[in-house]
């Protein structure tokens, strides 16, 4: 038959071996956890840029309207006036209501445009810091797990060799 020694694990070996596995699992757990929680930060970011865009985009939509709407109600003044003159005053208070209108929006627009910037920076900054801050803690958890399986294997391996 066969020549191969039989040789029996001594169970002290098993646990050590039982153990050093469950403590990589729960390094793994963590460190899968820092990842997920970062990229749920990051959907969060993700999520506020596409509202502000939103905003943003509806509320061009919104002084397109009103622009367009002030040129229509410029044309049927045009057509009822009675005179050059009076096509002429309609055509000034135009220009100046247009004037004023356009400066206010691009004051608005400006204002919501930057609040969304940095809102979205500010967002940014935190989940990269929260990502750095969950690597960081699994990376020391695994550090800390690997540092008790090497001090566990040496205990094993004195305890074997007494």
């Amino acid at each position: 038959m066969s020549n191969i020694p039989n040789y029996e694990v001594p169970g002290e070996m098993r646990d050590f071996a039982e153990k050093s596995v469950e403590q990589a699992r729960k390094a793994f757990d963590s460190f899968i956890s820092a990842a997920r929680r970062t990229a749920d930060t990051v959907q969060g970011s993700a999520d506020l840029a596409r509202t502000n865009a939103q905003d943003v985009s509806s509320r061009g939509f919104e002084y397109a309207e009103q622009n367009v709407n002030a040129a229509f109600d410029l044309a049927q003044k045009l057509v009822r006036s009675r005179d050059i003159q009076e096509a002429m005053q309609h055509q000034a208070e135009f220009v100046r209501s247009q004037f004023a209108a356009i400066q206010a929006q691009a004051k608005e627009f400006s204002g919501i445009a930057q609040s969304a910037l940095q809102q979205g920076a500010e967002r940014a900054k935190s989940a990269m810091q929260e990502g750095a801050d969950n690597t960081r803690k699994a990376f020391e958890q695994g550090l800390n797990t690997a540092q008790q399986t090497a001090d566990d294997a040496k205990a094993a391996a004195e305890k074997a060799s007494h």
